[in-house]
C-alpha cells in the first residue's frame, strides 16, 4: 500500500504500546503512543525535527520550553523542532491514547516499543 489509509481514531483508541511506528514516509512519520496513569515521555529536543500530537483519550500536560499547557480530547500541539518538550499523562487511573506525526522520522520503521522502559533501553532513531 502507497501511504497510510486507515481509521487513526480506531487504531488509537486499540493500542496499549509505549510507541508503535505505523507508517514511515521520505519526510514525515505517523506513530501511536500510549501513555499509562501518571506517565511521562520524558524531557526531550529534536533539533531537525518538527512534531504534531492529536490526543484522542485522556487529558496531558504539554510541556514546551517553560509553557505548560493542559491539553484534552481531540486535543493537538505541534511542537518545532529545537523545543524542549514532554507530555505527562495526567491521569492516575485513565491511559492517554494519542498519536504524533514526526517530520522527518525519528525512529526506525516498523519500530515498536511495548513500554517506556523498552523505548529507554533502544532509542533507536531514524
Amino acid at each position: 500500500m502507497i501511504g497510510y489509509v486507515g481509521k487513526i481514531e480506531e487504531e488509537t483508541l486499540a493500542n496499549s504500546y509505549f510507541r508503535k511506528v505505523i507508517f514511515t514516509g521520505k519526510h514525515a512519520q505517523l506513530v501511536l503512543m500510549c501513555l499509562k496513569p501518571g506517565e511521562e515521555i520524558g524531557m526531550e529536543v529534536h533539533e531537525t525535527v518538527d512534531q504534531f500530537f492529536r490526543l484522542e483519550k485522556g487529558e496531558a500536560k504539554f510541556i514546551l520550553n517553560d509553557e505548560e499547557h493542559i491539553v484534552g480530547n481531540a486535543g493537538a500541539v505541534i511542537v518545532p523542532a529545537g523545543t524542549n518538550h514532554n507530555v505527562i499523562n495526567n491521569s492516575q487511573t485513565e491511559e492517554l491514547k494519542l498519536y504524533t506525526v514526526y517530520s522527518p522520522p525519528n525512529h526506525k520503521d516498523g519500530t515498536i516499543h511495548k513500554t517506556k522502559a523498552e523505548a529507554m533501553a533502544s532509542e533507536e532513531h531514524y
